[in-house]
């Protein structure tokens, strides 16, 4: 059953995808309209899931899931990861790829391999003041304070320490 992002408690479970790029107006359109219609249909054991989406910045997927309604199981966790992958291929996007790291810097939104973040972090091209998306983040509460922090505030901060 589809709701409103807005509508979700903040216990409501997130699933954040990062893609590679920014989405094209028209894979916005498409995309958006296709998770629509995935999420209307999503069940679990036959029941009807309580979901919404969010796309900030034109490049992230948010699903949030209100679990006090009815929880994923391993069965509708797999049907969303299908349809993930549908996705990516329709648009040759990377979604599912969670050894990247986006980040801001000012206004510019990047998005590299973290292997290729911790090369920055050790060049000092970056410092732990930049913000991330800690796409980690588990509930919709979670996600409005902490997804975009600093780098010092969440699991980024490894890469910071001498």
């Amino acid at each position: 059953m589809l709701v409103t992002f807005k509508e979700l408690p903040d216990e409501s479970r997130v699933w954040i995808y990062q893609s590679n790029r920014v989405f094209t107006s028209e894979e916005l359109n498409y995309i958006w309209t296709y998770t629509c219609d995935f999420l209307k249909k999503w069940t679990s054991h036959g029941s009807d899931l309580q979901a919404g989406i969010d796309m900030p910045y034109d490049r992230f997927i948010v699903i949030g899931l209100n679990e006090s309604i009815k929880s994923a199981t391993g069965c509708s966790i797999d049907s969303s990861i299908r349809f993930i992958q549908t996705l990516e291929s329709k648009f040759n996007l990377v979604l599912l790829d969670k050894m990247n790291v986006t980040y801001r810097v000012n206004n510019n939104i990047d998005y590299t391999p973290l292997k290729n973040f911790r090369s920055m972090v050790k060049k000092k091209l970056i410092n732990e003041d930049v913000i991330v998306f800690n796409n980690l983040v588990i509930n919709k509460k979670e996600y409005r304070t902490q997804w975009e922090v600093p780098a010092s505030s969440s699991w980024h901060s490894r890469y910071f320490k001498k």
